[in-house]
């Protein structure tokens, strides 16, 4: 699902990034925003480009499967 916040809604998000990151720009990730009712994820190149939306639940599911995989 590609989900864009209203402009007040993306002001108020705080964008994470994965400590994981070894870009050697630095700017080479993906970001993470969570509220909750929804985990925002967007592409630190492009940050006003457009950000995928998912349900907690699906997002924790993601992240159990790619820890396993």
């Amino acid at each position: 699902m590609i989900h864009k916040p209203s402009a007040e809604g993306a002001a108020k998000l705080k964008w994470l990034r994965s400590s994981y990151s070894s870009s050697g720009d630095g700017n080479d990730c993906v970001e993470v925003a969570t509220t909750p009712a929804t985990v925002h994820v967007r592409d630190s190149k492009n940050p006003p480009g457009p950000r995928l939306g998912f349900a907690p639940a699906t997002w924790d599911a993601f992240l159990a499967y790619a820890a396993e995989n």
